[in-house]
């Protein structure tokens, strides 16, 4: 007897019991009434007991029958639930995510992601770990979560990986003499003091290398992490800094103003997930709606 036949018995006893008529379940079940009488009487045989007796012209359960079916309800109603969720993790309505970011994304950009996104999809959560690259590294190759928002990542073979090279702007505190230029150029920062990233991440690499080129020492005040710690210190007066500008726009009226810097250093940001870990349909989904997220600041 098949696991589906077993159900059915289930759903006919439940529904008999319910309608106290053979031809009344049926109708319910959308079957024949020969085909629920069959039903039944497979299930009585297998179980070892009369189910039904009739008691003028309406089938009442016996008493063996009874204690059964509160516990056939609960089997029923689960039976739905998983149903039920098989068709929200199909439409990708329904499921669990698990990100690891950089800290300035789970504060900044990554909000106004997952509102939009979750707000469409009520039966999906998320975790969200903020940490930096070479911990955000280490869970993929763990395969701990399902998706990693990183920068500076270099290759690995059990790592999948996407590159998005982001526009990158100079910014400094609203009311700075910079406002009056409409493009801020490496000479341009010889007398600013300077807030960048830690010297052994490769966009500080990128950007000592694009100003000294030109003749130009970098005038070093803060070395930061994060390019939203960045932000805040600008804003508070204390310097300059040449950042990507999806973290300058969320600063835009905040005491920061910005301009497109020359020569054009991209953040390399990367989307990373464990190679031999199948992403969930609902993952994909979410991927599709970061990478539309940050399209208009792509180089």
């Amino acid at each position: 007897m098949t696991m589906r036949l077993r159900m059915r018995q289930l759903e006919a006893l439940m529904t008999v019991a319910e309608a106290g008529s053979m031809t009344r379940a049926a109708e319910e079940l959308g079957i024949s009434q020969p085909a629920v009488s069959r039903l039944l009487s497979d299930l009585s045989s297998q179980i070892g007991f009369q189910l039904f007796q009739r008691r003028d012209g309406v089938l009442i359960p016996t008493q063996e029958a009874r204690f059964l079916l509160p516990d056939i309800q609960r089997v029923l109603e689960r039976l739905d639930h998983i149903q039920e969720l098989s068709r929200n993790l199909t439409e990708r309505k329904a499921g669990h995510l698990k990100v690891a970011c950089l800290p300035g994304f789970a504060t900044s950009h990554l909000p106004d992601v997952l509102s939009a996104f979750l707000e469409e999809r009520p039966g999906v959560t998320v975790t969200i770990e903020p940490d930096r690259p070479e911990r955000i590294m280490e869970w993929m190759l763990n395969e701990q979560y399902d998706l990693g928002i990183t920068d500076g990542f270099e290759g690995h073979p059990a790592v999948q990986s996407e590159t998005i090279d982001l526009r990158t702007v100079c910014i400094f505190p609203e009311g700075h003499p910079f406002e009056e230029k409409k493009i801020i150029r490496a000479p341009d920062l010889a007398d600013q003091k300077i807030i960048h990233t830690r010297r052994d991440s490769p966009f500080y690499r990128a950007f000592q290398e694009a100003v000294q080129s030109q003749g130009v020492a970098i005038n070093s005040l803060v070395e930061i992490r994060q390019f939203t710690a960045a932000c805040e210190l600008v804003s508070r007066g204390l310097g300059v800094s040449v950042i990507s500008e999806l973290d300058a726009e969320g600063y835009r009226g905040r005491g920061v103003a910005f301009r497109p810097f020359e020569p054009r250093i991209p953040h390399r940001l990367a989307i990373v997930r464990p190679t031999h870990k199948n992403p969930s349909l609902v993952m994909m989904e979410f991927m599709d709606m970061f990478r539309e997220s940050v399209a208009r600041y792509r180089v």
